[in-house]
Formats: structure tokens, sequence, C-alpha cells
């Protein structure tokens, strides 16, 4: 196991209602004039919305509003976010929706403390502070109610970057499970795909003797599969919408990576993808990750057998351990589309013609990505056709 720093300050309110106490807790997270951002009218016809606001008021903490937050979110309601904040003294940021929603409330909490272009600190640019961001969760997916990235889309050439740091975590986070009951099917489905992405991200890794991590790593993932199909069969379950939404933070806020390197090419190449089509992550994910696992299995197949064995229930073969991965990664597809998720370039829509495109966006030139397996531009362009 590697040394490991792990900061994770974030205060969790589960449970029923408890979106009614955000005006005590934004009180006492220092608040005093609050920017609540959200997405489209779902916060608004489920009256979650006004009743954030109620509880603001009683609190006795100014607000005001933006929403207009769409799925794989946008550097232009950024950028007037960010004006907002400056012209209206606002020193607190609510995200109250789905990851696109935190992603984005995240973004204009480092443009309202910066005099530059927030999209700096999505080109590399170091992160030294940003204004407060709380959220209340709606949608289990991201996991971004306890991390410290955020990912938004350029409008101008489209291109899908991230940014991380610590003074992204939020300060809290309010999980009610029932605010997820109304999800389609396929945002659940794809709420599923994206928090196996995050912890696989971080389970296929050349760190040794992480017994903890990687045992961790398969409980969720366990939890993943076992609750997703029960969520969708019966949208008011309260019990698996609870196991779901917890197991999206703990996914991603890094507790099954400390200690252990980790991959991100699967996240990055799909960031391409969701650029180009504006399909959702979690639907490009399903697609990108499997072609991942069958282009580098052979550099590590003993853990690619552990993740068949453990996670997916195969039988091991000890003569044939090939035989035992590949059971692994076929059983992830099968769940992938036993929940209604695409596994293929023409199901997400995406061409073969375009994957010489994909590759030039994602700019790696003569640099690699991923750390399970460097991945060259040449290696990226072999992964999206396996993909097709």
């Amino acid at each position: 196991m590697d040394n490991f720093n792990f900061y994770s300050p974030t205060q969790f309110i589960f449970g029923s209602e408890r979106e009614k106490e955000a005006g005590k807790y934004t009180k006492r997270f220092g608040g005093t004039r609050v920017l609540i951002h959200y997405g489209s009218g779902s916060v608004i016809k489920s009256g979650l919305l006004d009743r954030v606001k109620k509880s603001l008021s009683e609190a006795g903490v100014w607000f005001t509003e933006l929403g207009g937050v769409v799925p794989n979110p946008r550097s232009g309601l950024v950028y007037s976010g960010v004006e907002l904040c400056k012209r209206e003294n606002i020193d607190f940021i609510l995200a109250v929706g789905g990851g696109s929603v935190i992603d984005s409330a995240k973004a204009i909490a480092l443009g309202a403390v910066y005099e530059g272009d927030f999209w700096d600190f999505y080109c590399g640019k170091r992160i030294e502070k940003a204004l407060p961001v709380a959220t209340i969760l709606t949608l289990t997916a991201a996991g971004s109610e306890g991390s410290m990235g955020t990912v938004i889309t350029h409008e101008n050439g489209m291109l899908k970057r991230a940014a991380n740091h610590d003074v992204l975590r939020p300060a809290f986070s309010i999980l009610n499970p029932e605010l997820t009951c109304s999800l389609p099917p396929f945002q659940t489905a794809c709420g599923a795909i994206d928090m196996m992405a995050h912890v696989m991200e971080r389970y296929f890794t050349n760190t040794k003797n992480v017994e903890i991590s990687d045992r961790l790593a398969e409980g969720i993932m366990l939890t993943i599969i076992n609750e997703a199909p029960k969520a969708m069969t019966d949208p008011n379950d309260y019990d698996a919408r609870a196991n779901l939404m917890w197991a999206g933070m703990v996914a991603h806020n890094d507790t099954c990576g400390v200690g252990r390197e980790s991959d991100w090419s699967s996240h990055q190449m799909e960031h391409e993808l969701s650029g180009l089509y504006d399909v959702a992550h979690g639907a490009g994910l399903a697609v990108m990750f499997p072609a991942w696992m069958k282009y580098v299995m052979h550099h590590d197949l003993m853990r690619f057998a552990q993740f068949a064995v453990r996670v997916w229930g195969c039988e091991m073969d000890f003569q044939n351990s090939e035989k035992t991965a590949l059971q692994g990664i076929q059983r992830y597809e099968q769940f992938a589309t036993s929940i209604g998720m695409p596994i293929r370039f023409a199901e997400l829509g995406a061409k073969a013609e375009d994957i010489p495109l994909l590759v030039k966006t994602l700019g790696l030139g003569e640099q690699t990505m991923g750390s399970f397996v460097k991945l060259t531009s040449d290696d990226v362009r072999k992964i999206y056709e396996l993909a097709v």
C-alpha cells in the first residue's frame, strides 16, 4: 500500500425530508448570501425548490437563484453564475440537483473568487480557493456530493474537462433517498454504471497489497449490482434507493482509492464521446469500460480474474486465467445490458468514422494517459475501435 493523505470534510445529512434543514446547515457553515443553483423544472414541479427556499428564509439567509443546468454542464451558464456571484456578493453556493448541477456549482465557486477565466482551472492552473459549496442531491451517480472533482464542457469546441482540489469538497451534503424515487429507469441505470466506473477506475491498479481497499471496492460494486435492479423494478423502494445513494458517495470520495494508484483513462475517453455526441455520461462509460478492459487485461490477468470471481461470482480457472478474466468482463456487459445500458458505439449513436476526431480532441499528442497501462494515441484509437 502506498503512502497517502485522506481529507474528507463534508458533513452528510442523510434521510427522509432532511432537505428541510438546508437553512440551518447553510447558516452553520457561514452562508449569508446564497446562490441556489439547479437544473430544469423537476426541482420546481416536485416542490423541492420551494422547500429549500422556505428553509433558507426561516433561517434568515438571503438567497438568489440560477437554474438551467443541463447534463454535461456547459461553460456558458458557469460564466453567468460567476458574474451573478460577483455582482451580488455571494458567499455560499447551494447546488440542488445531480452531478451536473454540483459540477456547475463548483465551477462557479472557482470563478467567483478569481479575476481570470474559470476555464483556466480546467486547463491545469493550480486551484487555491473557491466559495464554499453545499449540495442537496437528487440523482445518485456522479459522487460529486462528496468528491473534490468537477467536470465542465466548454461550448467553444465542446471540450469536456475536469478540475480537482480539496477546496471543492462540499461543506455539507443533504442526501434524502426519496428525492431519487421519481428518476426514470434510464437515469437510475446510468447512475449505477457511473458509480461502478468510479470504483473500477480505482480497482484496476498496479499497487500491490491493497486488500482493505480491494474489499471495500468489491463491497460497493456488489451493492450496486444488487440494488440497482430493485430500484428500477420498484422506484419507490426506499432501502434500495438509500443503499445506492450511499454507495454513490463512497464510490467517489476516494474511500476505496487511498493508498493505491488509480487509472481514469476510461473516463477521459468517455468525456470525448459525451462531448461530441452529448450522450449521458453513464451510458458512455458502459460502452468504453469493457472495451478498455479487453484491451488492457493481459497486463494483469489475475486482477481481472479476481474481479470476475469476487464481484461476478465466476469460477476461477487456474489453468486458464484469461478465460476467467474474460468471463468477468462478459458478466459486466450482461449486467449493463440487463439494466438497459448500451455496450457498443451504435447503441449510443456514435460513429466509427468519428474515431480519428475523438482521438484528436483528446489531445494526447506524444504523451500517454492512464496508470494501469499507459496509453498512447494509437492505443486509444484501438480501444475506441473495440467499442464499435
